[in-house]
């Protein structure tokens, strides 16, 4: 007679669900390191956002109120120097609402390697 067909054994076996569980593990570092430069990108942006917005509502309020005052010296330079106030405040606050959304913008870091572990976790919950 025949002898019965044997699989690889109780160590294939555990090697085989070693390889699987080392390549899923590669695999979920490699999203969270590809997400890591993602989060550090979003950040340098938004940063050089506020950073630019910044620099430049300091240089144009000076310039501009500057130029106005002068050009109204003689008549209405307390008007002046109050309208470019309010236009260069509500300049520079709108510019850092700007870059504060640009900041916000994401749902958090590594969402998707928290969606993937978790699709991991309830493979595993039902048996698959």
């Amino acid at each position: 007679m025949s002898e019965p067909v044997q699989g690889p054994g109780l160590l294939g076996s555990l090697r085989q669900l070693m390889g699987t569980v080392l390549e899923t593990a590669q695999l979920r570092l490699a999203l969270l390191s590809n997400e890591v430069e993602q989060e550090k990108l979003r950040l340098f942006d938004g940063l050089l956002w506020a950073g630019l917005g910044l620099l430049l509502l300091g240089l144009g309020a000076l310039l501009l109120c500057a130029f106005v005052v002068v050009l109204f010296w003689d008549s209405h330079r307390l008007l002046a120097l109050g309208t470019l106030a309010l236009l260069f405040l509500g300049a520079g606050g709108w510019l850092l609402a700007q870059a504060r959304a640009r900041l916000q913008s994401r749902g958090g870091p590594f969402k998707s390697s928290v969606a993937e572990l978790g699709r991991d976790r309830a493979g595993l919950d039902t048996g698959e």
